[in-house]
């Protein structure tokens, strides 16, 4: 365990912990966009900046919090006059980025900016960059999807730019994007994502259209189940594990009751 201090406020935390993760368990809030609890920090957004001065230094610095680690002594500020201006104008220039973001004009609202001192550009879409749907994609072992091009020209794009061959349609790409940037339909048990059009298993016990059949049969080839296995939908299947544990339970306590 170390201890820190955030904003005045001694915590205490176990080695190793990320400086964001300290700061939220200490009850304090600093905005992200590229962050996600299941994938590694990033530092791509750069809206978690915090002032930490390190134990021994004269010096502060600006970081970001999602991939800086908590340190002993570490002195920590999450909304001293550096740290603002810094996501004052990371946010300007998203603002002027993503104009028709009703996430980032929220964000550039809560920071007292209501217009980019940037042109805006108007034929962009949402996209920030900010690499979750591909990272994500990464995680689950696929590759539908990558960062193409440079600079100005750099995008969030299938190879070749057509409809991914290797893209499963399990739309999790489409959940952690933070402007919701990607377009996913759900309609009579088909699904549209990246130019692509899925069909859906439904749930053996509800009913429901839950996953796609390409996904179905992706997690039926990694884990060496049955595609039995994965019959039901997650509702569901939780619902039947609580419904066993629940007999064994009662059978556990009549078992008992005789003896």
């Amino acid at each position: 365990m170390l201890n820190l201090d955030i904003n005045g406020r001694r915590v205490t935390v176990r080695k190793g912990t990320a400086l964001l993760a300290a700061i939220r368990e200490a009850g304090f809030e600093v905005p992200t966009l590229c962050h996600h609890e299941a994938l590694e920090p990033y530092g791509a957004c750069r809206l978690c900046v915090v002032e930490v001065r390190e134990e021994g230094r004269d010096k502060t610095r600006v970081v970001t919090a999602c991939n800086y680690p908590a340190k002993a002594g570490l002195q920590v500020e999450t909304e001293s006059e550096a740290v603002v201006e810094t996501r004052r104008e990371v946010l300007d220039l998203l603002l002027a980025r993503c104009p028709g973001s009703p996430v980032i004009r929220e964000l550039a609202s809560s920071m007292g900016l209501h217009r980019s001192s940037y042109p805006p550009d108007q034929n962009r879409d949402n996209c920030i960059l900010c690499g979750l749907c591909v990272r994500v994609c990464e995680k689950l072992g696929f590759t539908a999807i990558t960062m193409a091009g440079r600079g100005a020209e750099r995008e969030v794009a299938a190879p070749l730019k057509e409809p991914p061959p290797d893209c499963v349609g399990c739309g999790s790409c489409a959940r952690v994007c933070p402007t919701g940037n990607i377009p996913l339909v759900d309609r009579d048990a088909m699904r549209r994502i990246w130019d692509r059009d899925f069909e859906m298993v439904r749930c053996t016990s509800c009913g429901r259209a839950y996953i796609t059949r390409e996904y179905l049969e992706s997690r039926v080839e990694a884990s060496g189940l049955p595609a039995s296995h994965f019959e039901l939908c997650d509702e569901c299947s939780r619902s039947r594990t609580a419904q066993t544990m629940y007999r064994h339970m009662v059978l556990d306590d009549k078992e008992a009751s005789h003896e």
